[in-house]
């Protein structure tokens, strides 16, 4: 198995397969299923919200690479006369600067930086965009998600209900028939980690123990399936397993959004990023916190960081970075970005998710069940 890997890693650094979950499951008896608010996918990679998943072309593009699931950029609640009431996040992005970043323990990854926020076009065009995603998912080819930033109230200040209810019913008509309950991730943005409006502990306890509720009103008879994906907050690694504890009537958790760097005023990723999401995700298994099911994101560099999300109970994991590196870092020589990336974390002979497996089974730690390793298996043996 070790040398067909090798192998694979090289020809499929020219041309990745059509299908590489089938592939691995075929060649090395591996089944990659994973999960995605309940839904079944094929693999466990997925891409998070951002720049990256605005338009149809980039849709497109990442489904005939084979990507799991996408989260389209996120959009500013509204309500029915276009008042945002979070307004001050639909910022028009500057360009996005791909650099490194050193970790506190010397090592380094990479990180993102750009000032934007969230959708800055017309709810209009948001609409066309799911329903583009919604037709992709339709016809079984990959999971297209929209991503919502709804009013957040000071504390004693009561939820904009007309917002929650007129985007939540809209983005439900556009979505449709026929793809199966909405999936939604509620974003908890990671700029938001250096406003005012998070600047105390409490309210940020009341926004996770009721927005999803709010959501959920505003939805009605909609079905609907929902993820919170929260951000890391300023305050210590204590209070971010208070956030996930603190979380009500959500379907899944995305943890946790980008780090803030308050003296350059931007949020940032790398080395820093996952080693804190995997201590506090880790401490809370400990801890046998009651959780939903998880979503692992945050510096996903390499197949076996998303094996650790799963060894800490997330059921898939979703990537930004990871999909906009100088070509020359990718190993593969052909290829969008995103196949790129692809092939890399499927295959990798060293760091890959094919590798990762294969020695977490002669370590004993996951075993076959009818002659197949199985993802979910680690997800569910977490503790």
């Amino acid at each position: 198995m070790r040398a067909r890997l090798a192998t694979d890693f090289e020809r499929f650094g020219r041309a990745m397969p059509p299908d590489p979950a089938a592939h691995v499951r075929e060649t090395y008896r591996i089944d990659l299923t994973a999960r995605y608010l309940g839904r079944a996918i094929p693999h466990p990679i997925g891409k998070g919200s951002g720049q990256l998943s605005l338009n149809a072309d980039q849709l497109e593009t990442d489904r005939a690479a084979g990507l799991a699931f996408v989260v389209l950029k996120t959009v500013i609640a509204e309500d029915e006369t276009g008042a945002q009431s979070m307004g001050a996040w639909a910022i028009h992005e500057t360009r996005m600067k791909v650099e490194r970043r050193a970790a506190a323990d010397g090592g380094t990854g990479w990180t993102v930086t750009w000032k934007g926020r969230g959708w800055d076009r017309s709810f209009e065009d948001y609409l066309a965009l799911v329903r583009t995603g919604a037709d992709l998912t339709r016809a079984g080819g990959m999971l297209a998600v929209p991503s919502v930033k709804y009013h957040l109230p000071r504390l004693g200040e009561p939820f904009r209900a007309a917002e929650y209810s007129y985007t939540t019913r809209r983005l439900a008509q556009a979505w449709g028939d026929g793809a199966g309950e909405l999936p939604l991730e509620k974003d908890f943005s990671p700029t938001l980690a250096g406003d005012a409006l998070a600047d105390e502990r409490e309210r940020i306890l009341r926004w996770l123990r009721e927005v999803p509720g709010e959501i959920r009103r505003a939805a009605g008879t909609i079905p609907l399936r929902l993820a919170v994906k929260l951000m890391n907050a300023r305050f210590d690694e204590a209070f971010q397993r208070e956030m996930l504890a603190a979380v009500r009537g959500a379907d899944a958790v995305v943890c946790f959004n980008r780090l803030w760097d308050a003296a350059a005023g931007v949020a940032y990723g790398g080395l820093d990023l996952s080693d804190r999401n995997l201590r506090v995700l880790r401490a809370a298994r400990a801890e046998r916190l009651p959780l939903p099911p998880l979503i692992g994101t945050g510096n996903v560099d390499s197949g076996r960081t998303a094996l650790e999300y799963a060894r800490a109970g997330c059921e898939s994991v979703e990537l930004h970075t990871g999909f906009q590196l100088p070509l020359a870092e990718y190993p593969a020589g052909d290829g969008s970005r995103t196949q790129r990336a692809l092939h890399a974390l499927f295959f990798h002979p060293e760091h890959g998710l094919v590798a990762g497996l294969l020695d977490l089974e002669e370590a004993g730690v996951l075993h076959r069940r009818g002659g197949e390793l199985r993802f979910l298996d680690l997800c569910e043996g977490a503790s």
